[in-house]
Protein backbone atom coordinates (compact mmCIF):
# COMPACT_ATOMS: atom_id res chain seq x y z
CA UNK A 1 0.00 0.00 0.00
CA UNK A 2 1.39 3.40 -0.95
CA UNK A 3 2.33 5.84 1.84
CA UNK A 4 0.47 9.15 1.60
CA UNK A 5 1.37 12.48 3.28
CA UNK A 6 -1.57 14.28 4.89
CA UNK A 7 -2.94 17.10 2.73
CA UNK A 8 -1.66 15.87 -0.62
CA UNK A 9 -5.14 15.39 -2.02
CA UNK A 10 -6.84 18.42 -0.46
CA UNK A 11 -3.89 20.77 -0.11
CA UNK A 12 -4.73 21.31 3.57
CA UNK A 13 -2.10 21.41 6.35
CA UNK A 14 -3.68 18.56 8.22
CA UNK A 15 -1.15 18.48 11.10
CA UNK A 16 -1.58 22.17 11.76
CA UNK A 17 -5.39 21.84 11.68
CA UNK A 18 -5.31 18.90 14.07
CA UNK A 19 -3.00 20.74 16.46
CA UNK A 20 -5.18 23.86 16.45
CA UNK A 21 -8.37 21.91 17.02
CA UNK A 22 -6.85 19.91 19.91
CA UNK A 23 -5.45 23.11 21.45
CA UNK A 24 -8.81 24.85 21.18
CA UNK A 25 -10.50 21.89 22.84
CA UNK A 26 -8.01 21.64 25.73
CA UNK A 27 -7.42 25.35 26.33
CA UNK A 28 -10.45 26.10 28.55
CA UNK A 29 -9.71 23.14 30.81
CA UNK A 30 -5.99 23.99 31.03
CA UNK A 31 -6.88 27.57 31.86
CA UNK A 32 -9.15 26.39 34.69
CA UNK A 33 -6.43 24.09 35.99
CA UNK A 34 -3.83 26.88 35.89
CA UNK A 35 -6.01 29.39 37.68
CA UNK A 36 -7.01 26.91 40.35
CA UNK A 37 -3.43 25.73 40.79
CA UNK A 38 -2.20 29.32 41.20
CA UNK A 39 -4.90 29.98 43.78
CA UNK A 40 -4.04 26.85 45.74
CA UNK A 41 -0.29 27.52 45.56
CA UNK A 42 -0.85 31.06 46.83
CA UNK A 43 -2.99 29.71 49.65
CA UNK A 44 -0.40 27.07 50.48
CA UNK A 45 2.36 29.69 50.55
CA UNK A 46 0.24 31.91 52.78
CA UNK A 47 -0.32 29.09 55.27
CA UNK A 48 3.41 28.43 55.24
CA UNK A 49 4.09 32.08 56.05
CA UNK A 50 1.50 31.99 58.81
CA UNK A 51 2.93 28.81 60.31
CA UNK A 52 6.43 30.29 60.21
CA UNK A 53 5.24 33.35 62.14
CA UNK A 54 3.42 31.12 64.63
CA UNK A 55 6.54 29.01 65.11
CA UNK A 56 8.65 32.11 65.73
CA UNK A 57 6.15 33.31 68.33
CA UNK A 58 6.07 29.90 69.99
CA UNK A 59 9.86 29.78 70.14
CA UNK A 60 9.87 33.09 71.99
CA UNK A 61 7.24 31.73 74.40
CA UNK A 62 9.41 28.71 75.12
CA UNK A 63 12.15 31.02 76.38
CA UNK A 64 9.73 32.42 78.96
CA UNK A 65 8.20 29.15 80.16
CA UNK A 66 9.26 27.64 83.46
CA UNK A 67 11.26 29.09 86.31
CA UNK A 68 14.56 28.28 84.55
CA UNK A 69 13.75 31.02 82.03
CA UNK A 70 14.27 33.60 84.78
CA UNK A 71 17.15 31.85 86.47
CA UNK A 72 19.81 33.25 84.15
CA UNK A 73 23.01 34.21 85.92
CA UNK A 74 26.34 35.82 85.14
CA UNK A 75 29.45 34.53 86.89
CA UNK A 76 32.24 37.13 86.79
CA UNK A 77 35.84 36.77 87.89
CA UNK A 78 37.64 39.87 89.09
CA UNK A 79 40.75 38.51 87.34
CA UNK A 80 40.08 36.11 84.49
CA UNK A 81 43.81 35.49 84.02
CA UNK A 82 43.54 33.41 87.21
CA UNK A 83 40.13 31.80 86.77
CA UNK A 84 36.86 32.12 84.89
CA UNK A 85 33.46 30.75 85.82
CA UNK A 86 30.14 29.98 84.15
CA UNK A 87 26.73 29.87 85.83
CA UNK A 88 23.77 27.59 85.12
CA UNK A 89 20.14 28.00 86.13
CA UNK A 90 20.79 26.26 89.46
CA UNK A 91 23.16 29.00 90.61
CA UNK A 92 22.29 31.73 93.11
CA UNK A 93 23.41 35.33 93.35
CA UNK A 94 26.35 35.91 95.68
CA UNK A 95 30.03 36.83 96.11
CA UNK A 96 32.96 34.57 96.95
CA UNK A 97 36.63 35.17 97.69
CA UNK A 98 38.78 32.92 95.50
CA UNK A 99 42.50 32.14 95.79
CA UNK A 100 44.09 29.80 93.23
CA UNK A 101 47.04 28.25 95.03
CA UNK A 102 47.85 25.37 92.68
CA UNK A 103 46.86 24.17 89.21
CA UNK A 104 46.25 20.54 88.42
CA UNK A 105 48.83 19.12 86.05
CA UNK A 106 49.75 15.87 84.31
CA UNK A 107 52.70 13.65 85.17
CA UNK A 108 55.62 13.78 82.76
CA UNK A 109 58.78 11.63 82.81
CA UNK A 110 61.76 11.38 80.49
CA UNK A 111 64.41 8.77 79.82
CA UNK A 112 68.12 9.29 79.57
CA UNK A 113 69.64 10.23 76.20
CA UNK A 114 69.81 7.69 73.39
CA UNK A 115 71.66 7.97 70.09
CA UNK A 116 68.49 8.18 67.97
CA UNK A 117 65.02 6.69 67.62
CA UNK A 118 66.35 3.53 65.99
CA UNK A 119 68.68 2.59 68.84
CA UNK A 120 68.09 -0.92 70.20
CA UNK A 121 67.16 -0.72 73.89
CA UNK A 122 66.86 -4.38 74.89
CA UNK A 123 64.31 -7.18 75.23
CA UNK A 124 62.09 -8.27 78.11
CA UNK A 125 58.97 -6.73 79.64
CA UNK A 126 57.79 -3.27 80.59
CA UNK A 127 55.11 -2.99 83.28
CA UNK A 128 53.66 0.53 83.15
CA UNK A 129 51.28 1.90 85.76
CA UNK A 130 49.07 4.97 85.83
CA UNK A 131 47.88 5.32 89.37
CA UNK A 132 46.32 1.96 90.29
CA UNK A 133 45.92 0.82 86.67
CA UNK A 134 48.69 -1.04 84.88
CA UNK A 135 49.50 -2.85 81.63
CA UNK A 136 52.41 -4.88 80.32
CA UNK A 137 54.32 -4.74 77.06
CA UNK A 138 56.55 -7.53 75.82
CA UNK A 139 59.68 -6.32 74.03
CA UNK A 140 61.40 -8.77 71.67
CA UNK A 141 63.52 -8.66 68.55
CA UNK A 142 60.66 -7.19 66.50
CA UNK A 143 60.01 -4.08 68.61
CA UNK A 144 63.13 -3.39 70.66
CA UNK A 145 64.10 0.02 69.24
CA UNK A 146 63.24 3.27 70.98
CA UNK A 147 60.61 4.22 68.37
CA UNK A 148 59.13 0.67 68.43
CA UNK A 149 58.75 0.86 72.20
CA UNK A 150 57.02 4.23 71.89
CA UNK A 151 54.58 2.79 69.35
CA UNK A 152 53.93 -0.31 71.45
CA UNK A 153 53.02 1.80 74.49
CA UNK A 154 50.61 3.97 72.50
CA UNK A 155 49.02 1.00 70.70
CA UNK A 156 48.39 -1.12 73.80
CA UNK A 157 44.65 -1.75 74.05
CA UNK A 158 44.74 -1.80 77.85
CA UNK A 159 46.78 1.39 78.18
CA UNK A 160 44.84 3.39 80.86
CA UNK A 161 46.08 6.79 79.69
CA UNK A 162 49.83 7.11 79.15
CA UNK A 163 51.12 8.76 75.98
CA UNK A 164 54.65 8.04 74.81
CA UNK A 165 56.56 10.39 72.53
CA UNK A 166 60.15 11.05 71.41
CA UNK A 167 62.02 14.31 71.64
CA UNK A 168 65.41 14.99 70.09
CA UNK A 169 67.52 17.58 71.89
CA UNK A 170 71.18 18.58 71.66
CA UNK A 171 72.25 15.74 73.94
CA UNK A 172 70.29 12.98 72.15
CA UNK A 173 66.84 11.39 71.75
CA UNK A 174 64.64 10.87 74.81
CA UNK A 175 61.46 8.88 75.47
CA UNK A 176 58.78 11.07 77.11
CA UNK A 177 55.90 9.52 79.10
CA UNK A 178 52.91 11.78 79.84
CA UNK A 179 49.67 11.04 81.67
CA UNK A 180 46.56 12.00 79.72
CA UNK A 181 44.71 13.22 82.81
CA UNK A 182 45.67 15.66 85.53
CA UNK A 183 45.59 14.90 89.25
CA UNK A 184 47.94 13.63 91.91
CA UNK A 185 46.53 10.10 91.61
CA UNK A 186 47.82 9.80 88.04
CA UNK A 187 51.42 8.90 88.83
CA UNK A 188 53.45 7.04 86.19
CA UNK A 189 55.74 4.17 87.14
CA UNK A 190 57.66 1.74 84.94
CA UNK A 191 59.08 -1.64 86.01
CA UNK A 192 61.50 -2.92 83.38
CA UNK A 193 62.83 -6.51 83.29
CA UNK A 194 65.60 -7.32 80.82
CA UNK A 195 65.60 -10.99 79.75
CA UNK A 196 69.14 -11.18 78.36
CA UNK A 197 71.86 -9.42 80.32
CA UNK A 198 74.59 -10.78 78.05
CA UNK A 199 73.35 -9.25 74.77
CA UNK A 200 74.88 -5.86 75.43
CA UNK A 201 71.53 -4.09 75.67
CA UNK A 202 69.70 -3.15 78.86
CA UNK A 203 65.91 -2.62 78.91
CA UNK A 204 66.12 -1.49 82.53
CA UNK A 205 67.27 1.88 81.20
CA UNK A 206 63.52 2.56 80.97
CA UNK A 207 62.81 1.56 84.58
CA UNK A 208 61.41 4.26 86.87
CA UNK A 209 64.75 4.40 88.68
CA UNK A 210 66.34 5.56 85.44
CA UNK A 211 63.64 8.07 84.46
CA UNK A 212 63.72 11.79 85.30
CA UNK A 213 60.57 13.53 86.56
CA UNK A 214 59.90 16.54 84.39
CA UNK A 215 56.56 17.33 86.00
CA UNK A 216 54.85 15.66 88.96
CA UNK A 217 51.10 15.00 88.84
CA UNK A 218 49.26 17.60 90.89
CA UNK A 219 45.72 18.35 92.02
CA UNK A 220 44.17 21.79 91.69
CA UNK A 221 43.86 23.61 95.01
CA UNK A 222 41.79 26.73 95.55
CA UNK A 223 40.57 28.56 98.62
CA UNK A 224 36.91 29.61 98.58
CA UNK A 225 36.15 32.00 101.44
CA UNK A 226 39.19 30.52 103.24
CA UNK A 227 37.92 26.96 102.73
CA UNK A 228 40.25 24.58 100.89
CA UNK A 229 38.97 22.80 97.79
CA UNK A 230 41.06 20.11 96.09
CA UNK A 231 40.14 18.67 92.69
CA UNK A 232 41.99 16.54 90.14
CA UNK A 233 41.15 18.88 87.27
CA UNK A 234 41.35 22.59 86.50
CA UNK A 235 37.71 22.50 85.43
CA UNK A 236 35.06 21.41 87.94
CA UNK A 237 31.44 22.17 88.79
CA UNK A 238 30.76 20.38 92.07
CA UNK A 239 31.80 23.06 94.57
CA UNK A 240 29.37 25.98 94.30
CA UNK A 241 25.95 24.92 93.07
CA UNK A 242 25.43 25.84 89.43
CA UNK A 243 28.98 27.21 88.95
CA UNK A 244 31.67 25.71 86.70
CA UNK A 245 35.22 26.82 87.43
CA UNK A 246 38.01 26.95 84.87
CA UNK A 247 41.39 27.64 86.47
CA UNK A 248 44.01 29.40 84.34
CA UNK A 249 46.89 30.30 86.63
CA UNK A 250 48.00 29.79 90.21
CA UNK A 251 48.93 32.84 92.29
CA UNK A 252 49.19 31.92 95.96
CA UNK A 253 48.40 34.82 98.25
CA UNK A 254 46.28 36.68 95.70
CA UNK A 255 42.57 36.74 96.54
CA UNK A 256 40.12 37.61 93.78
CA UNK A 257 36.33 37.75 93.73
CA UNK A 258 33.71 35.60 92.04
CA UNK A 259 30.50 37.58 91.60
CA UNK A 260 27.25 35.84 90.63
CA UNK A 261 24.42 38.10 89.52
CA UNK A 262 21.07 37.64 87.83
CA UNK A 263 21.41 38.39 84.12
CA UNK A 264 18.42 40.66 83.70
CA UNK A 265 19.69 41.79 80.28
CA UNK A 266 19.24 38.24 78.91
CA UNK A 267 15.77 38.05 80.45
CA UNK A 268 14.90 41.41 78.91
CA UNK A 269 16.08 40.18 75.49
CA UNK A 270 13.73 37.19 75.79
CA UNK A 271 10.81 39.48 76.66
CA UNK A 272 11.71 41.77 73.75
CA UNK A 273 11.82 38.71 71.48
CA UNK A 274 8.33 37.75 72.69
CA UNK A 275 7.02 41.25 71.86
CA UNK A 276 8.78 41.32 68.48
CA UNK A 277 7.46 37.92 67.44
CA UNK A 278 3.95 38.83 68.62
CA UNK A 279 4.08 41.89 66.37
CA UNK A 280 5.45 39.84 63.46
CA UNK A 281 2.61 37.33 63.84
CA UNK A 282 -0.12 39.96 64.00
CA UNK A 283 1.45 41.81 61.07
CA UNK A 284 1.60 38.65 58.97
CA UNK A 285 -2.05 37.87 59.68
CA UNK A 286 -3.07 41.42 58.87
CA UNK A 287 -1.28 41.26 55.52
CA UNK A 288 -2.66 37.83 54.60
CA UNK A 289 -6.25 38.75 55.45
CA UNK A 290 -6.21 42.34 54.20
CA UNK A 291 -8.56 43.71 51.54
CA UNK A 292 -7.73 46.88 49.62
CA UNK A 293 -11.02 48.51 48.62
CA UNK A 294 -9.28 50.91 46.24
CA UNK A 295 -7.60 48.20 44.18
CA UNK A 296 -9.98 45.35 44.92
CA UNK A 297 -7.00 43.17 45.83
CA UNK A 298 -7.49 40.75 48.73
CA UNK A 299 -4.88 38.90 50.76
CA UNK A 300 -4.45 35.18 50.14
CA UNK A 301 -6.29 34.36 53.39
CA UNK A 302 -8.88 37.13 53.34
CA UNK A 303 -11.92 35.90 55.30
CA UNK A 304 -10.11 32.72 56.36
CA UNK A 305 -11.47 31.15 59.54
CA UNK A 306 -8.03 30.05 60.74
CA UNK A 307 -6.67 33.59 60.73
CA UNK A 308 -9.76 34.87 62.53
CA UNK A 309 -9.44 32.09 65.09
CA UNK A 310 -5.78 32.86 65.84
CA UNK A 311 -6.49 36.59 66.08
CA UNK A 312 -9.28 35.89 68.55
CA UNK A 313 -7.09 33.61 70.68
CA UNK A 314 -4.32 36.19 70.78
CA UNK A 315 -6.64 38.99 71.88
CA UNK A 316 -8.41 36.89 74.49
CA UNK A 317 -5.18 35.60 76.00
CA UNK A 318 -3.55 39.03 75.97
CA UNK A 319 -6.45 40.76 77.69
CA UNK A 320 -7.10 37.91 80.14
CA UNK A 321 -3.55 38.19 81.45
CA UNK A 322 -2.34 36.02 84.34
CA UNK A 323 -3.79 35.38 87.77
CA UNK A 324 -2.32 34.86 91.20
CA UNK A 325 0.58 37.31 91.04
CA UNK A 326 1.38 40.95 91.72
CA UNK A 327 1.48 41.63 87.99
CA UNK A 328 -1.48 40.45 85.93
CA UNK A 329 -1.00 42.06 82.50
CA UNK A 330 1.79 43.24 80.27
CA UNK A 331 0.81 46.83 81.05
CA UNK A 332 2.27 46.28 84.51
CA UNK A 333 5.68 45.91 82.86
CA UNK A 334 5.35 48.91 80.56
CA UNK A 335 4.25 46.83 77.57
CA UNK A 336 1.11 48.13 75.87
CA UNK A 337 -0.88 47.91 72.65
CA UNK A 338 -0.65 50.85 70.27
CA UNK A 339 -3.29 52.03 67.81
CA UNK A 340 -2.12 49.54 65.15
CA UNK A 341 -2.53 46.55 67.46
CA UNK A 342 1.24 46.13 67.96
CA UNK A 343 2.91 45.81 71.34
CA UNK A 344 5.33 48.54 72.41
CA UNK A 345 7.80 48.51 75.30
CA UNK A 346 8.63 51.27 77.75
CA UNK A 347 12.24 50.14 78.16
CA UNK A 348 12.93 52.14 81.31
CA UNK A 349 9.86 50.78 83.08
CA UNK A 350 10.67 47.20 82.07
CA UNK A 351 14.24 47.65 83.37
CA UNK A 352 12.90 48.91 86.68
CA UNK A 353 10.53 45.96 87.07
CA UNK A 354 13.27 43.46 86.22
CA UNK A 355 15.63 45.07 88.71
CA UNK A 356 13.17 45.35 91.59
CA UNK A 357 10.36 42.86 90.94
CA UNK A 358 11.99 39.98 89.07
CA UNK A 359 10.04 37.27 90.87
CA UNK A 360 6.78 39.04 90.01
CA UNK A 361 7.80 39.31 86.35
CA UNK A 362 8.63 35.62 86.43
CA UNK A 363 5.19 34.86 87.89
CA UNK A 364 3.47 36.82 85.12
CA UNK A 365 5.17 34.85 82.37
CA UNK A 366 6.20 31.44 83.67
CA UNK A 367 3.67 30.33 86.27
CA UNK A 368 1.12 27.65 85.40
CA UNK A 369 -1.43 30.39 84.71
CA UNK A 370 1.17 32.74 83.23
CA UNK A 371 1.14 34.31 79.80
CA UNK A 372 3.65 31.93 78.21
CA UNK A 373 1.64 28.83 79.07
CA UNK A 374 -1.66 30.53 78.26
CA UNK A 375 -0.51 31.56 74.77
CA UNK A 376 0.97 28.09 74.17
CA UNK A 377 -2.28 26.39 75.17
CA UNK A 378 -4.38 28.77 73.09
CA UNK A 379 -2.34 28.34 69.90
CA UNK A 380 -1.02 24.78 70.04
CA UNK A 381 -4.05 23.39 68.23
CA UNK A 382 -3.12 25.46 65.20
CA UNK A 383 0.58 24.66 64.71
CA UNK A 384 0.91 21.16 66.20
CA UNK A 385 1.94 18.38 63.81
CA UNK A 386 -1.65 17.19 63.67
CA UNK A 387 -3.10 20.68 64.13
CA UNK A 388 -5.47 22.79 62.08
CA UNK A 389 -2.80 24.30 59.82
CA UNK A 390 -1.33 20.90 59.01
CA UNK A 391 -4.76 19.56 58.19
CA UNK A 392 -5.52 22.53 55.95
CA UNK A 393 -2.23 22.31 54.04
CA UNK A 394 -2.67 18.55 53.64
CA UNK A 395 -6.05 19.27 52.07
CA UNK A 396 -4.50 21.75 49.65
CA UNK A 397 -1.78 19.27 48.69
CA UNK A 398 -4.48 16.71 48.00
CA UNK A 399 -6.35 19.13 45.75
CA UNK A 400 -3.14 19.93 43.88
CA UNK A 401 -2.65 16.21 43.35
CA UNK A 402 -6.21 16.04 42.00
CA UNK A 403 -5.36 18.77 39.48
CA UNK A 404 -2.35 16.75 38.34
CA UNK A 405 -4.63 13.74 37.91
CA UNK A 406 -7.11 15.87 35.94
CA UNK A 407 -4.29 17.09 33.70
CA UNK A 408 -3.28 13.49 33.02
CA UNK A 409 -6.87 12.59 32.20
CA UNK A 410 -7.16 15.58 29.87
CA UNK A 411 -3.90 14.65 28.14
CA UNK A 412 -5.15 11.13 27.49
CA UNK A 413 -8.49 12.47 26.17
CA UNK A 414 -6.71 14.96 23.89
CA UNK A 415 -4.41 12.20 22.60
CA UNK A 416 -7.52 10.24 21.62
CA UNK A 417 -9.11 13.32 20.02
CA UNK A 418 -5.92 14.03 18.08
CA UNK A 419 -5.83 10.48 16.73
CA UNK A 420 -9.50 10.62 15.64
CA UNK A 421 -9.15 14.00 13.97
CA UNK A 422 -6.02 12.95 12.11
CA UNK A 423 -7.74 9.77 10.94
CA UNK A 424 -10.77 11.73 9.75
CA UNK A 425 -8.73 14.34 7.88
CA UNK A 426 -6.61 11.67 6.21
CA UNK A 427 -9.76 9.85 5.12
CA UNK A 428 -11.13 13.11 3.71
CA UNK A 429 -7.83 13.77 1.99
CA UNK A 430 -7.95 10.36 0.31
CA UNK A 431 -11.48 11.00 -0.97
CA UNK A 432 -10.52 14.42 -2.32
CA UNK A 433 -7.47 12.90 -4.01
CA UNK A 434 -9.61 10.23 -5.65
CA UNK A 435 -12.15 12.76 -6.88
CA UNK A 436 -9.58 15.12 -8.31
CA UNK A 437 -7.74 12.30 -10.09
CA UNK A 438 -10.80 11.35 -12.14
Amino acid sequence: MAIRAGGIGSGLDIESLVAQLVSAESQPANLRFNIKEQELQAELSAYGTLKGALTGFQNSLTKLEGTEAFQIYNATSSDDTLFTAAASSSAAAGNYDIEVTQLAQVAKLRSADFTDSSEVIGTGTLDLSLGSDSFQITIDGTNNTLSNIRDAINAASDNPGITASLITVDSGTQLILTSNDTGSANTITVAAVDDDGADGFDLTRLDSASLVTLQPPLDAIIEIDNQTVTRDSNSFSDVISGITFNLAKADPGTVETLTITTDTSAIKENIESFVSNYNVLTGVMKGLSNYDADTGVAGALNGDSIVRGIQTQLRQTLFAGASGGVFSTLNDLGISLDDTGSLTIDSAELDEKLANNLSDVEQLFSSETGLAQSFTTALSGYYDEDGILESRTDGIDSRLDDIDDDRDTLTRRMDGLEARLRSQFIAMDLIVAQLTSV
